[in-house]
């Protein structure tokens, strides 16, 4: 099987032009599971593949991440399908958040007769959870407020941050098997984010090498970022991935 992550968007809450930072993990050119669901993003998402997620992880709960559910839940509710299906794996202490954000709204469809988690399967995970027989690793990231932020590790073929400050504790345990690693950077860093001087402080070398960059704030600032001789995630980029290494569990 060939592995690859497709970049829906890249930039932070303000750089509309370069998409709200959300990817997809493909296997053998389909997607396989989504990260996140900006409204941005979601737009991409199908523009790639003309159709709508039917897996998701969320990393927190930030607008620009989870703006494009109401539109989601559109398109599963009204799809017999689909409806009930579209898996959403999320960390247990999210849920509740997540709920707030953009489930909990008084009579979901005009008419009634509706829950907003009815068009999905909501899965709350913890260290880790299985997706069609393969493990993937949660962890917690250093995003406003202690855990509201995850990242997600596929072993051996990927690491995604989400939006952190440097977590180099958290990295030495789960970007140890060689993985890519997708870290939100920006040219300065601020309470919630990161910037580069910060990962080039916190992070060892082979770390950095690793990497590659999401979340900044404009074009430019990405042209600043590789002109210092970093990998920088592009709007629509797909990078090819190394096949994730076990465990593996037979699937019927």
């Amino acid at each position: 099987m060939d592995w690859a992550l497709r970049l829906h968007g890249v930039g932070n809450a303000s750089a509309v032009e370069l998409g709200s930072a959300m990817a997809t993990i493909e296997c053998d050119g389909a997607p396989w599971l989504t990260v996140d669901c900006g409204a941005e993003g979601l737009t991409a998402f199908q523009a790639s593949y003309g159709d709508m997620p039917q897996a998701l992880f969320v990393t927190h709960v930030h607008l620009d991440h989870v703006a494009g559910f109401e539109r989601l839940f559109v398109s599963a509710y009204f799809d017999p399908a689909r409806r009930g299906r579209v898996r959403v794996y999320v960390p247990a202490p999210v849920v509740p958040l997540l709920h707030r954000r953009v489930g909990d709204y008084p009579n979901t469809l005009a008419e009634g007769g509706a829950n907003f988690w009815d068009a999905f399967q909501l899965i709350p995970v913890s260290d880790h959870f299985w997706h069609d027989g393969v493990r993937l690793d949660v962890f917690p990231t250093r995003h406003h407020w202690p855990d509201t932020s995850f990242g997600l590790r596929l072993r051996g073929s990927l690491v995604w941050t989400g939006d952190t400050r440097p977590i180099p504790e958290a990295l030495a345990r789960h970007a140890d098997a060689g993985e890519l690693v997708a870290h939100d950077c920006a040219l300065q860093g601020n309470p919630s984010h990161s910037g580069i001087e910060d990962l080039e402080r916190e992070y060892p070398r082979e770390l950095l090498a690793r990497c590659v960059l999401y979340h900044y704030a404009s074009a430019a600032d990405g042209e600043a970022l590789a002109a210092r001789g970093h990998r920088v995630a592009r709007p629509g980029e797909v990078i090819a991935l190394r096949p994730p290494l076990a465990p593996w569990v037979e699937t019927p």
